[in-house]
């Protein structure tokens, strides 16, 4: 009897825990980039009453009689599906269409996000909302129009309108010196050293983002179009091995494999589309039927509890 009783109790925690998972997922719905998790369950240890006979000449086998102890939560998985898209026509919302993840970064600590909306500060810096560093490299610096790449990068544009050169007013700009037409430029690269703090000078205007990732703007010393460098995205082999550390944020563990760098619109990373932001993947309907299912479950389970009680006190009142 008292093992209906500890059944009905796993079968409550669980459901709760699961309604735990569907209202964090509920509460996210309109959460740019949130990716929903789903509660699995598993059967526990089944204490046995009778153990399997194999068969004789006399009498067939036997099946073993089993009695179940109830249940425990088998994973809480996160479900990376693609997001539908919302327009903001503000070409600093960023979404990736397909793998991958934006790379940000706090003092030494590297994070990565889906959520793509990014701000420039006083420096033009380009930054999520709590202010960490979207990642990226800065050149090299190629001039729109022509496609020649300048050698010395920020230093050989021309003189600003009040006559003073760009080294001049915006000093310690540099450019990165990693050389991306050598197909083996990724067999050295060191993620803590070589990604970059993407800054955008206040002498630029017109901020455009291509699909690769290629950040342009507009020079105010010549009004040509510049492209000034290129954002960087991460992808790992088991996104669901990641762990989440709140603010749209995940980290990589041992488990989700390390982080494998390159730029949007490339082999396994999806292009990058400027614009738009990538909405929530949870679906009201699926949560909604999951709750009434969950809640079923759940007052189910409160019965069994109920009902075994029931059964003591006629077991108990057996003396009378």
């Amino acid at each position: 009897m008292l093992r209906s009783l500890y059944s009905g109790v796993s079968g409550l925690r669980n459901h709760q825990v699961k309604m735990d998972v569907i209202g964090n997922n509920i509460a996210n719905v309109n959460t740019y980039g949130f990716k929903y998790g789903r509660a699995l369950f598993q059967d526990v240890f089944s204490q046995t009453v009778r153990s399997a006979s194999a068969p004789g000449t006399a009498a067939g086998g036997t099946n073993p009689a089993q009695v179940g102890l109830g249940i425990s939560v088998a994973a809480i998985d996160t479900v990376f599906t693609q997001g539908g898209a919302a327009g903001t026509e503000r070409p600093l919302d960023l979404m990736l269409d397909g793998e991958g993840f934006f790379c940000v970064r706090l003092n030494n600590d590297l994070f990565y996000t889906r959520s793509g909306n990014f701000y420039q500060d006083a420096n033009g810096d380009l930054l999520d909302a709590q202010g960490k560093h979207l990642q990226g490299f800065m050149g090299p610096i190629i001039d729109s129009q022509t496609g020649a790449e300048l050698t010395n990068g920020f230093a050989d544009l021309p003189d600003l309108p009040d006559g003073s050169t760009f080294d001049s007013k915006y000093p310690g700009y540099t450019v990165t010196a990693i050389d991306f037409t050598d197909p083996a430029w990724k067999d050295t690269f060191n993620p803590s050293t070589d990604l970059m703090n993407l800054t955008i000078p206040n002498c630029f205007t017109g901020i455009t983002i291509g699909q690769n990732g290629e950040i342009s703007a507009r020079y105010v010393g010549d009004g040509k179009m510049y492209q000034l460098g290129k954002i960087a995205t991460a992808t790992v082999v088991n996104p669901g091995g990641m762990t989440k550390v709140g603010n749209n944020l995940y980290r990589d563990t041992l488990n989700s494999g390390a982080p494998q760098f390159e730029f949007p619109n490339t082999i396994g990373h999806g292009g990058l589309v400027s614009g738009y932001l990538e909405m929530s993947n949870v679906d009201l309907a699926r949560e909604t039927t999951e709750m009434i299912i969950t809640q079923r479950g759940f007052q189910a389970n409160s019965r069994i509890i109920t009902v075994s009680d029931t059964l003591l006190e006629e077991l108990v009142n057996l003396k009378r």
